[in-house]
């Protein structure tokens, strides 16, 4: 039977790289996003493809899009809570108290929504079971400079991945985490060129690859935690 992975954050990034992969490799893909138009470019009219604007920070609109995706799809097997955002580097003094609450409305509060309804149907459908992805990010093990927004809305992620795992045990449903550093999105790559010293990148469908490794494992076993980056970046050693 085709399996079938919801992607949030799919209209850019580590969401569309990842979503392509899945598309490619045969799985059907629900793309969620706040942008219809994004979205589109990252299905490429691919058949298996299902876009689904949406923002994860609405607990209603959340729910109606998992419905539709598991009344159109009769199931959902996987999820990869990849939708996030960041902040312009800054000390705390320098944060503005509703930026702050808008990275961790998004990162955690929209993730932890998404993991919500992806649970809900999983542990309903028969078979009974699935399989939840969250990005987190190397972040939720070391900081960079000035960026305690992101920072704190990682380790959040840890909390969550943790949680779900040891919830979904009777379910048959499994939760693991990809820790990323220094994909080169397109993002990522802009910011890059203006950076004083630049640091290593890889190619973000390395990490699209690792998503897929995760997805596709067979029931019983789990990636609870994976960590790939640029090899040389500034991770080990730092913080």
């Amino acid at each position: 039977m085709q399996q079938g992975i919801v992607i949030t954050g799919a209209g850019s990034g580590i969401g569309r790289a990842t979503a392509r992969q899945f598309l490619q490799a045969g799985w059907r893909v629900a793309l969620i996003g706040r942008h219809q138009d994004t979205l589109a470019e990252t299905a490429q009219d691919h058949a298996d493809a299902l876009t689904l604007p949406c923002d994860v920070r609405d607990a209603a609109a959340v729910d109606a899009c998992f419905d539709q995706i598991a009344t159109r799809w009769g199931r959902i097997d996987a999820l990869f809570n990849n939708a996030g955002r960041g902040l312009t580097p800054a000390t705390p003094d320098r944060v503005a108290p509703d930026d702050f609450r808008d990275v961790i409305d998004i990162n955690v509060t929209g993730m932890f929504l998404c993991a919500r309804a992806a649970f809900r149907i999983m542990r309903s459908q028969q078979p009974q079971g699935g399989r939840i992805i969250n990005n987190g990010s190397i972040s939720a093990h070391a900081p960079r400079p000035g960026s305690v927004a992101y920072t704190v809305s990682k380790h959040a992620v840890t909390g969550l991945t943790r949680s779900l795992s040891l919830d979904g045990r009777d379910f048959g449903i499994a939760c693991g985490q990809i820790d990323i550093g220094n994909a080169a999105t397109d993002l990522l790559v802009q910011v890059s060129k203006s950076a004083p010293d630049p640091e290593p990148m890889m190619d973000v469908r390395t990490v699209a690859e690792a998503v897929l490794h995760m997805a596709s494992l067979p029931n019983g076993a789990n990636v609870q935690f994976m960590t790939v980056m640029a090899t040389n970046m500034p991770f080990i050693g730092r913080g």
